[in-house]
């Protein structure tokens, strides 16, 4: 883990901290990045499964007999 000093908005992580349900400046920080990297992660998952779809990838799900029973 690395030690970083950096000037914070007090309102940004007040509100931050409210979000994520953390009580420390250090935990709400912590919580903050992983968040945006999973929303990174989950955005180019949907872009991926958008191409897909374009592909034509799905397709074979428009016929109802190929759905599982």
């Amino acid at each position: 883990m690395s030690n970083l000093y950096v000037e914070v908005d007090d309102e940004a992580l007040s509100e931050a901290a409210s979000i994520l349900g953390t009580k420390t400046k250090k935990d709400t920080v912590n919580a903050a990045l992983r968040e945006v990297a999973k929303r990174h992660r989950r955005l180019r998952a949907l872009e991926r499964l958008v191409e897909m779809g374009e592909r034509g990838d799905f397709d074979v799900l428009l016929d109802k007999r190929n759905y599982r029973r």
